[in-house]
């Protein structure tokens, strides 16, 4: 079973692992590049369509390029754009692939200086249950990650996953994939 993997540097992160973890019953692609920000997944959906034919299951995640505040202005993509970007990719993914499934955005440390949990935790709010009516799975890394935060954050740039993180993080992805393809 093919399946596609989208997504930021947290998803660049696992997504080895859960190719690893999947094993020689599933063909796993993902694009080379940091999928960012909402609007450069959305475009990149027509460079991708190609690579990601034949893909049953799409796991996917956006949101900590989404919610940064590089500039000290605001966040990076307005909340509403933001839900409006990632229903506009995951109608194109439900379209295009059986199963769609959304990895809620991962906590960061609370010193992160463009990044605040809060806003995190606000746009997974806003997010998830629009997703939800259009039939997304969703698999709550946030939920996973954010008490441990301190043993599955890196300290040194205080948002990506630590060791410890990428493997509890790929195992969750896998499991849930591996779900999915079993319903």
């Amino acid at each position: 079973m093919k399946i596609t993997l989208l997504g930021d540097s947290i998803r660049m992160g696992y997504g080895s692992r859960v190719a690893q973890l999947l094993g020689e019953d599933f063909e796993v692609w993902q694009p080379e590049e940091n999928c960012r920000f909402s609007t450069y997944t959305l475009r990149g959906m027509w460079d991708w369509a190609e690579p990601m034919k034949g893909s049953e299951i799409v796991h996917w995640n956006n949101g900590l390029w989404d919610v940064c505040d590089i500039f000290g202005d605001g966040h990076f993509t307005k909340p509403e754009v933001y839900v409006d970007n990632m229903i506009r990719i995951a109608k194109i993914l439900k379209k295009r692939h059986g199963t769609v499934i959304f990895a809620t955005t991962t906590p960061v440390t609370e010193d992160n200086p463009h990044n605040r949990n809060e806003d995190i935790i606000r746009f997974n709010a806003l997010l998830t249950p629009e997703l939800e009516k259009l039939g997304v799975i969703i698999n709550d890394l946030h939920t996973t990650v954010y008490p441990h935060i301190d043993t599955m954050i890196r300290r040194d740039d205080k948002i990506h996953l630590t060791d410890e993180g990428i493997e509890v993080c790929a195992k969750q992805v896998a499991d849930c994939i591996r779900a999915a393809a079993n319903k």
